[in-house]
């Protein structure tokens, strides 16, 4: 046996030991999401049932305005993931070509920064301006998360593309922003299909935000799961059902793009010579 084959089987063997509790845990959702509740309480515990319980989905969008909050989490997160990039893309190719390093490290701190060190200041200000329990502060607070991340990305891929082109467009007397409009934009669009991504996964699923921020009418899809605790009783089917309509669209959306994703992480991570 080839030592490149033996290569192979190890690395497969060690994604398969560090992907399995993942899977696992996802599978274990969906059978508690299509069982009744005396089959999620069974012991030992029944992987697949006989019957299936498709009313547990119904449950989520009878008892729960779900798709109002779909709405907010699609608001939320498309307009905060938007701005990033408008903000993201020009920030990251500055640092990149002007070398701040320094800058770049502010933006690494700011991304590594816990989201709770920004929520009780900017609490305070949302409520002193008077638009809390609104929209616009979950927005405002998700570029927090998005903006890092963007130009975190974009300053790795814009370091890797080659000089060439812009400095023989500024030949030609292209001004800079035509220089960033018609020759980078074009050649980072990879790195920006995984900012928009990477956004979109984290602001998509932010928590933490929407329970302080949001009021009932403004709350998004996570706030809105974790809304059907109860202290009386847990109910398991429709919870496990919510969570993976909350899931699903960054599930699929990642599936669809996984090789968009691994193409730019990968150029982004090769620094140029």
């Amino acid at each position: 046996m080839s030592s490149r084959l033996l290569n192979q089987i190890g690395l497969f063997f060690a994604a398969l030991v560090i992907v399995s509790p993942a899977i696992l845990f996802f599978l274990w959702m969906i059978s508690l999401s299509l069982k009744f509740e005396i089959d999620n309480g069974a012991y030992p515990p029944i992987l697949i049932p006989e019957h299936l319980a498709w009313s547990n989905y119904a449950k989520v969008f009878e008892e729960n305005n779900f798709l109002l909050y779909f709405w907010n989490s699609v608001l939320v997160t498309g307009t905060a993931t938007l701005l990033a990039l408008l903000i993201g893309v020009p920030a990251g190719y500055g640092i990149a070509r002007l070398k701040a390093e320094r800058s770049a490290v502010v933006i690494m701190i700011a991304r590594m920064t816990p989201g709770l060190s920004y929520l009780i200041p900017l609490f305070l200000l949302f409520q002193w301006i008077g638009i809390l329990g609104t929209l616009w502060p979950q927005i405002i607070i998700h570029l927090v998360v998005t903006v890092p991340i963007v130009v975190w990305v974009m300053i790795g891929y814009f370091e890797t593309t080659p000089m060439e082109l812009e400095e023989a467009a500024n030949i030609d007397g292209a001004s800079s922003w035509q220089v960033f409009r018609l020759v980078a934009l074009p050649i980072a669009k990879p790195g920006i299909v995984v900012a928009f991504i990477l956004s979109i996964i984290f602001s998509w699923n932010n928590f933490v935000f929407g329970i302080v921020l949001a009021s009932r009418e403004t709350r998004t899809l996570p706030v809105a799961v974790y809304n059907m605790l109860s202290y009386e009783q847990v109910s398991w089917g429709p919870l496990a059902a919510a969570a993976l309509v909350v899931t699903l669209p960054v599930l699929v959306l990642t599936m669809f793009a996984q090789r968009q994703i691994v193409a730019g992480l990968t150029a982004g991570a090769v620094k140029g010579g």
